[in-house]
């Protein structure tokens, strides 16, 4: 087995990773916190029960975001004896947390939502008729969530970190909440008044089906889900060059974090000697290493091949 050179623990792309990771968080907390006090506040003034369920989902965005800013700083811990590979399943944890609270934030939205229309459809609660200021809090919501949800996809590409594209999502969601609310209201505006809760039950189930998308993919990297058919090519395209390996056996792959570790077996001669075959698997690993994005380790099994019982043909 051979580390990769640039080891991410010390290196400098691995430190601007996580400093682009944790500038994500601290900025989602902050414009959470400031959007969750305005929109409480305007909702509860204006009677906007669209709104105020938008602010509950801002609270809730207030809350896992202290969660995920302790599970990403704990990510950047370096790798100890328990930990080989490193700390960055703590990546895969927080978007969990996040896929959580964001299915948690929808069913609520959705009980206080559709019970509001059912009171307004028995005669349990009058329309107290919604303030028109409150449909310009909905919309600059939305142009703030839009902001900070690209530039939480950009970073999140780049630095293939789970939690930040899980919150990312939900910047997504929040802007489909604050899109609901607005049309919730203005439709109240014009004298519809059990619209306004009709639209905070819709965006609610749009919230809570992305919640259960975020939580099964960062179960699926928990749980080793194996990468697909891309990764069996490169590999292959990478060692189609050594023409001392006859044939690839086996391959099985798990992430930790964003990153990959590699179990490979290969067909060789059978009658080389010890020596050569420790030198192929050398060459096999630098090579991979090199040439396929973020794979960080490789443990190289060499399987000897008959080749007068009339195995496979060095490859040209």
């Amino acid at each position: 087995m051979t580390d990769n050179p640039g080891d991410l623990e010390t290196s400098g792309l691995h430190q601007q990773r996580q400093k682009k990771a944790e500038f994500v968080v601290n900025l989602g907390l902050g414009c959470n916190a400031v959007l969750a006090a305005l929109k409480l506040s305007v909702g509860v003034v204006g009677h906007s029960q669209a709104l105020l369920a938008d602010g509950i989902n801002s609270v809730s965005d207030v809350v896992y975001f202290l969660v995920v800013k302790f599970f990403v700083r704990m990510s950047d811990k370096p790798a100890d004896r328990e930990h080989p590979y490193g700390h960055y399943q703590y990546e895969s944890i927080a978007a969990l947390v996040v896929g959580a609270f964001v299915i948690t934030t929808g069913l609520a939205i959705f009980w206080d939502s559709v019970s509001e229309v059912f009171d307004l459809a028995t005669g349990k609660s009058a329309s107290t008729g919604v303030m028109s200021f409150t449909l310009w809090v909905a919309l600059g919501t939305m142009v703030a969530k839009v902001l900070l949800m690209l530039q939480a996809q950009a970073i999140g590409r780049t630095t293939k970190n789970l939690a930040i594209s899980a919150i990312a999502r939900d910047h997504r969601n929040d802007i489909l909440s604050s899109f609901g609310a607005a049309v919730g209201i203005t439709l109240s505006l014009f004298g519809i008044p059990w619209a306004d809760p009709v639209a905070g039950a819709v965006v609610a189930v749009v919230i809570a089906k992305t919640g259960f998308s975020i939580l099964r993919e960062s179960a699926d990297e928990l749980m080793d889900a194996v990468p697909g058919d891309e990764l069996s090519k490169r590999v292959e395209s990478a060692l189609a060059e050594e023409p001392r390996i006859l044939k690839i056996e086996e391959l099985h792959s798990h992430r930790f974090g964003p990153y990959l570790v590699a179990n490979i077996t290969i067909g060789i001669d059978g009658s080389l000697s010890v020596a050569d075959a420790d030198r192929i698997a050398t060459a096999a690993e630098k090579k991979l290493l090199s040439h396929v994005e973020m794979l960080r380790k490789v443990y190289v099994h060499c399987h000897p091949v008959d080749l007068s019982a009339g195995g496979s043909k060095p490859r040209h």
